[in-house]
């Protein structure tokens, strides 16, 4: 086939593929009026759900306009941390009752980690004083396991995710790891990891934020004790809304939290000075709900009724394969190395590649219309949200990120 034809038949293939494509009129429920751009940017923040504004608009003009403190009740203000925990829960292989909804992933982190350590020296008593973290994590999980380390009397331990079952023992108290990488999107064995953290007598703690909504989880099927996840990229909740915190049905009555609030006591009216953690995952909650970006949240999923994270995950792989093959027939060879595993039980819903001067690539493609993000100091990523991203977008984003190529390496040469 001559050169000049693999346009045509790539883009006659994503045509293809857009119409068998089972979640193809989902992106009718998003707000994406805007057909010149191919937003690939979802593993940072989701597009706008279309059943939003009406949602929050109710809740500023009716809720908080006219009934006011009332709403805490009549509105559902006060248990919706848990509402929207169900809600949640089956995109991660959930049951309900075991997660609440609040606060940011790195408050909800140190509330398990530390925790988790608690836990551990119930059963393994003091001699369990070291935290393990995943030596590739983002960075705010290694700055909050430094500081639970600290206020524990632990030592850190940064283990890259393939060496932790060699890296346990009996000092071991608590694990954090992602699930998937953010730099390069390596899916890890969240079921072995879990299974040997166990074996160690330890806890485990996983970072959801970058498979929630993107790919199945099991939660509950892999015995996983607690995990956490934002709620602004693939479960499309919008900028800086709560996160969230799973403790597993058996653990709740021994989760230890270190910031216990009136929003966790058993009786939070009741304004005793003596703490007592209310039953269940309700003792995960802290201080009062913030409940405009948390209905907003709650409006948002929306979306994902009727629609199955099996399926999503499907079209996740079939999607980024299409676009690593496009990549390499419009970039060609040697001029991005594909960071992300091609194997698919080892890929989450993203791909990183690597190449020079990245940081200007990226400004360019953003310039034309496909919006992905840099990642110092040499990678281009590329979140694919399978509820509202198509082949045909996944086509576009290559073409002009070879075309770009071509632009940058003419001006570094000029």
């Amino acid at each position: 086939m001559s050169e000049a034809a693999v346009p045509d038949r790539l883009a006659s293939r994503a045509r293809e593929l857009d119409a068998g494509d089972e979640l193809a009129a989902l992106r009718a429920r998003f707000v994406l009026d805007d057909d010149d751009v191919v937003y690939l940017d979802g593993n940072s923040l989701g597009a706008l759900p279309a059943t939003v504004p009406d949602r929050v608009d109710d809740v500023v003009r009716r809720q908080w306009g006219r009934l006011r403190i009332r709403s805490w009740e009549e509105s559902g203000w006060w248990t919706a941390p848990e509402r929207i925990g169900d809600r949640i829960a089956p995109l991660v292989g959930a049951a309900a009752g075991q997660i609440v909804v609040g606060d940011s992933t790195s408050v909800n982190v140190f509330k398990a980690l530390v925790a988790a350590v608690r836990m551990a020296r119930e059963t393994g008593g003091e001699g369990r004083d070291e935290i393990v973290v995943d030596a590739t994590t983002f960075p705010t999980d290694g700055y909050i396991a430094g500081s639970a380390a600290r206020m524990t009397g632990c030592a850190l331990r940064p283990v890259e995710p393939a060496g932790v079952p060699g890296a346990l023992g009996d000092r071991t108290a608590a694990v954090l790891l992602n699930h998937v990488d953010y730099r390069t999107g390596r899916l890890h064995d969240l079921p072995g990891l879990t299974a040997a953290v166990h074996a160690a007598g330890a806890v485990v703690v996983w970072d959801l934020c970058h498979s929630a909504g993107a790919l199945p989880v099991g939660l509950d099927a892999h015995g996983v004790d607690l995990a956490v996840g934002c709620t602004y990229k693939y479960l499309n909740g919008g900028p800086g809304s709560p996160a969230y915190l799973y403790v597993r049905r058996d653990l709740q009555g021994r989760f230890d939290s270190p910031l216990p609030g009136w929003n966790s006591h058993a009786e939070p009216f009741g304004m005793r000075s003596a703490y007592e953690a209310a039953p269940g995952a309700v003792r995960g909650r802290v201080g009062t709900p913030d409940i405009l970006s948390m209905l907003a949240l709650e409006a948002s999923l929306d979306v994902w009724e009727g629609v199955g994270i099996d399926v999503v995950r499907a079209k996740s792989l079939a999607l980024t394969d299409f676009f690593l093959e496009c990549v390499e027939a419009y970039a060609g060879p040697g001029r991005t190395e594909c960071v992300t595993p091609r194997r698919h039980g080892e890929r989450g819903s993203q791909v990183a590649l690597r190449c020079p001067d990245a940081g200007d690539v990226m400004k360019h493609l953003i310039g034309r219309g496909v919006v992905g993000d840099f990642r110092h100091p040499d990678v281009l990523r590329f979140g694919f949200t399978p509820l509202y991203v198509g082949f045909a977008d996944a086509e576009r984003a290559a073409r002009v990120l070879g075309e770009v190529l071509d632009e940058v390496a003419g001006g570094a040469t000029a």
